[in-house]
């Protein structure tokens, strides 16, 4: 007999959330949908709560909410509809619900994650902030609470598919000498530094293989994602940065690599499609469809590798800088790149500023351990302020 998962997908009409009720509607009789939350698309919302009929709908936005409303009343449904950061721990650490798709981008979700977790849910992470910020602490809660962590990124989704099911923590344990993670290089891996000065929003975000939302697809295009994928495999695998090794794979066919001490390197590859990850977490511990074509080989034809530059990346960088620092300074990095994405897709700094934003925040701000989500919301803050009057001074 199919167990049934109760679901709360945080985030539903963003990229994730939409390919996570994707897998959900080819998959009814496991699935039920408890709870939906967004930020402030009425519309895909709206359309969610017909399609799934979710208990509670969650707004971030009051007026955002209010417009819910008064559609969903409008349209006989019985969902209810809450608004606010508390509602949104609220939805994630339900008794009803046992699995959380923790896919809110940015600091935004760090919150309800950590409610999920608190509550000993399964937690489908791609909200990778949680642990960019507040990783040690996550985890503690995570183990002290019983609860569940599946990653959700394809890099990290493929790390767990390749290591052994009995992992348990400590990669020298089970013969692991280094993770390998792949990076496509974004749609400017090939183009001069000059050519990054005069780079504008639309092209940032044509990412060349993966179907993403803006700010992830600047992050992709500055690199920024992949050092931000560093300091989470870090924790997701308890491995030292010096184990962690970026590759540049432009054909994002195999989305990472475990290299064993024996030589052996096994490796998870499939088309670039977040539904496969999600799937694979979704149904874990057991296989199941998730919509995605079957991979042509003979199509892919060849697959080819090289080591990212630095000087073209400075994100990739600034992110191994903030890991070894340790402390509060992944959160300082991670909250000054909010707004230096932010601040570059609203057309008020260029592409290669927000490396500079970024330095300078982490110069700004001195390093302190952190050891409750308090300290790491006090830290998100300080650097939003500091690279606010960064921004401002350079206007």
């Amino acid at each position: 007999m199919k167990t049934i998962r109760h679901l709360a997908v945080l985030g539903s009409t963003g990229s994730i959330g939409e390919s996570t009720l994707d897998v959900v509607a080819r998959h009814q009789d496991r699935f039920h949908v408890v709870a939906l939350t967004a930020n402030n698309n009425v519309v895909k919302m709206l359309a969610q709560c017909r399609r799934f009929e979710p208990r509670y709908a969650v707004m971030l936005d009051v007026t955002s909410a209010e417009r819910l409303d008064t559609e969903i009343r409008k349209a006989g449904l019985e969902t209810e509809v809450l608004t606010g950061v508390e509602s949104l721990e609220k939805v994630a650490s339900l008794a009803e619900v046992d699995t959380v798709m923790a896919a809110i981008v940015g600091a935004a979700g760090i919150r309800p994650t950590f409610a999920a977790a608190r509550t000993g849910k399964q937690v489908l992470l791609a909200n990778k902030e949680t642990l960019v910020m507040a990783g040690h602490i996550f985890m503690d809660v995570v183990k002290q609470h019983h609860a569940t962590l599946l990653p959700i990124d394809s890099e990290h989704n493929a790390i767990l598919q390749s290591l052994p099911e009995n992992f348990s923590g400590n990669l020298a344990d089970v013969g692991v000498r280094r993770i390998l993670l792949t990076a496509s290089g974004g749609p400017f891996r090939c183009s001069s530094l000059s050519e990054l000065e005069q780079v504008t929003p639309e092209q940032a975000c044509a990412h060349p293989n993966w179907d993403m939302g803006r700010k992830i697809s600047v992050d992709s295009a500055t690199m920024m994602n992949k050092g931000l994928e560093v300091i989470e495999a870090r924790w997701l695998f308890n491995a030292a940065p010096e184990k962690i090794q970026v590759v540049i794979h432009p054909q994002s066919v195999i989305h990472s690599m475990v290299e064993y001490v024996d030589g052996s390197v096994l490796a998870q590859l499939g088309n670039p499609d977040m539904r496969t990850p999600i799937a694979h977490a979704m149904g874990y511990p057991e296989r199941i469809e998730s919509g995605v074509s079957s991979l042509d080989m003979f199509k892919v034809a060849q697959l080819d590798f090289e080591a990212p530059d630095l000087k073209r990346f400075p994100c990739l960088g600034l992110a191994y800088q903030a890991l070894a620092a340790g402390g509060n300074m992944p959160a300082i990095l991670n909250a000054a790149n909010e707004i230096a994405v932010a601040s570059f897709l609203g057309g008020r700094m260029s592409f290669t500023a927000i490396p500079a934003m970024i330095e300078q925040v982490m110069q700004i701000i001195s390093q302190k351990d952190m050891t409750t989500l308090d300290d790491v919301l006090e830290a998100d803050n300080m650097a939003r302020e500091a690279a606010r009057e960064w921004l401002l001074c350079q206007t």
